[in-house]
């Protein structure tokens, strides 16, 4: 099979390798799927160059743990029923080697999740990261029916099924967002109200946010945490929860006293560490969603597999809004050149 990978970490430029592998096969419990899309999130970035200082775990890694296409072959104790099933998938790559960026995968079988048939195979493989931490996010601190939920960075991939995800569960959901482009996002995925924040002073970003949310925010998903958590601090609602899944700073500050004084519930939420029931929720939430009507998301730029290099880099340099897919070539339902 035709596949992506590199053997040491470094620049997209200099690591990646495309050429022929052989082509996995399922074993106990797993599916095979023929890979028509790949979706690119920060992680996989981070995770070539090093980020985390974690080295090299497998000699050879095929990157991206997103993915969607069609299962085509199933391991022992797998329904035979279930062979040509257009899925979307999550975690290829987690503690395993080899990712979606190759014609084929193969994993456990709970995480291909059956994609509706209206929806795009690039659309489902945008899903699997993003859509599942942003259903943590969501819930993680219990019921948010009837509540005021703030999503910082109501834009972004994350945020936006955040947003989405609140809405459906019955809160009241304030975003904010840096542009007009971006305002437009948090609004299709369904903010009730958006807040700019693009050249705002702190204070002023509150004092925005308080004229809609006068007795705070029951629960905030936070993007940035070192740079937001005296803003959220601020907008907190006594007995409020906090649930972040991204900071800038590694090690950042945090207003101890002030959150302890307001009894806040702050939650760390890293999804290849999420329960297993809590991933499965989070499938048929976002499922749900799809059926439903969500249109999902912008998909900024499609690349054909040998173009990996230019794709990550494209996303690295922010070259541009929406997700960053990869098309496989061969794929029968691929439009991949």
């Amino acid at each position: 099979m035709k596949a992506a990978w590199y053997e040491k970490q470094g620049p997209a430029d200099r690591v990646f390798v495309v050429g022929d592998m052989p082509e996995p096969e399922p074993g106990p419990g797993e599916v095979r799927i023929r890979v028509a899309a790949s979706g690119i999130n920060p992680g996989d970035l981070k995770k070539r160059v090093d980020a985390f200082g974690y080295g090299m775990v497998y000699p050879r890694v095929i990157p991206h743990s997103d993915g969607a296409g069609i299962i085509d072959r199933v391991g022992a104790g797998v329904p035979a029923s279930r062979i040509g099933e257009r899925v979307w998938c999550y975690g290829a790559q987690s503690d395993r080697p080899f990712g979606t960026a190759a014609e084929y995968v193969a994993l456990p079988s709970a995480q291909a999740v059956p994609l509706p048939d209206h929806v795009p195979f690039e659309q489902g493989a945008c899903l699997g990261i993003p859509g599942i931490t942003a259903h943590r996010c969501v819930h993680a601190a219990g019921p948010v029916e009837d509540r005021m939920v703030l999503v910082q960075g109501g834009a972004g991939a994350v945020g936006l099924c955040a947003i989405q995800l609140a809405r459906r569960a019955g809160a009241r959901v304030l975003a904010t967002v840096r542009s007009d482009h971006d305002e437009g996002v948090a609004s299709r995925a369904g903010a009730h109200e958006v807040v700019r924040t693009d050249g705002a002073a702190a204070d002023e970003i509150v004092s925005r946010i308080r004229t809609l949310a006068p007795e705070g925010v029951a629960h905030i998903v936070e993007v940035a945490f070192d740079a937001n958590v005296d803003i959220d601090t601020e907008l907190l609602a006594l007995g409020g929860s906090l649930a972040t899944y991204a900071t800038g700073k590694p090690r950042p500050p945090i207003p101890f006293w002030d959150l302890l004084f307001k009894n806040i519930r702050v939650y760390f939420l890293g999804s290849d560490d999420f329960p297993a029931e809590a991933k499965a929720a989070a499938a048929g939430d976002l499922n749900a969603a799809l059926v439903s009507g969500w249109s999902g998301f912008e998909i900024g730029h499609r690349f054909p597999l040998p173009a990996i290099a230019e794709a990550h880099q494209h996303l690295e340099e922010k070259r541009g809004t929406g997700r960053v897919v990869l098309l496989v070539p061969g794929h029968p339902d691929s439009t991949a050149q």
